[in-house]
């Protein structure tokens, strides 16, 4: 695809998994919005809080005025000081008034996107960097495919509404957290020169990824095939995402990932699989 063809497909990601969401929270019981998530510290409606706040700062408008409470136990960094505000400031508010507000930011955002002029390797502004960060304009879109979806998965999981796990948003996502998978081997679970690892995923997206750690300690991931790697890791998709996100540990999900040779390296991966925050 042309970069034009791959900006207008994270917008169609982004609108189909915004837009399940909506569809998801209309009939929704009262006292299903504080349910709690697989997303550390947050529940439904925080959830819903968060996706909000970022598509609102993001058309512009200023950030919340609010003081956050010192016991939130969750909130360990700046980055997520700076998410929590806009979630935080939104726990008073009643379901309908949070819905509302949603409907509104998303029919206010599909027009922003449509109208919006930018090329695809303009630089934007990125909310969560450095102050002043700027990003290609493709890249601000794919990351907000893949915050969006990740996160209807947390609420059709905190729900139990599955659903949409081969929609366009798994698809973008799938291929970011790829990206990661050469690091998490090579830097953060240390494997030495030479060392190859398999991943093989099943489910409603599937994929094998071969891992090889060159000379100088770098990674590098393929789809080819390799006879006898030194690991194999071979899991379900949805318990890829949910390592891959920080929302499960390995040792919960043992009965789900199966591996094969080098068991102590296979934990060492497993143990640094979280990319995200």
């Amino acid at each position: 695809m042309t970069d034009n063809q791959t900006a207008q497909a994270h917008i169609d990601a982004w609108t189909h998994s915004i837009e399940a969401i909506s569809e998801l929270l209309a009939p929704l019981p009262t006292d299903a919005w504080n349910r709690p998530t697989e997303c550390p510290g947050w529940s439904v409606r925080d959830i819903v809080s968060h996706i909000i706040g970022f598509e609102s700062e993001l058309l512009g408008d200023p950030r919340p005025i609010h003081a956050l409470p010192s016991d939130l136990r969750h909130v360990t960094t700046e980055t997520a000081r700076y998410l929590e505000l806009p979630v935080d400031k939104r726990r008073c508010h009643t379901p309908v008034e949070i819905t509302s507000e949603l409907e509104y930011t998303i029919i206010r955002r599909s027009r922003a996107l449509r109208n919006a002029r930018h090329q695809p390797t303009d630089l934007v502004r990125w909310p969560l960097g450095p102050q002043g960060e700027e990003i290609p304009y493709v890249q601000l879109l794919r990351m907000r495919v893949f915050d969006v979806w990740v996160h209807e998965q947390d609420l059709r999981r905190a729900l139990r509404e599955p659903g949409n796990l081969a929609s366009p948003g798994a698809l973008v996502t799938r291929d970011l957290l790829l990206s990661g998978l050469p690091q998490v081997v090579a830097k953060r679970a240390g494997a030495p020169a030479g060392t190859t690892l398999a991943v093989e995923v099943t489910g409603p997206v599937e994929f094998l990824r071969t891992v090889r750690v060159d000379a100088d300690g770098r990674g590098t991931a393929d789809e080819s095939v390799t006879l006898a790697p030194d690991a194999r890791l071979t899991l379900d998709w949805e318990t890829y995402l949910r390592l891959a996100c920080g929302r499960v540990r390995p040792e919960a999900v043992t009965d789900r990932v199966r591996i094969q040779g080098d068991h102590e390296l296979s934990a060492r991966v497993l143990a640094n699989f979280s990319l995200t925050p």
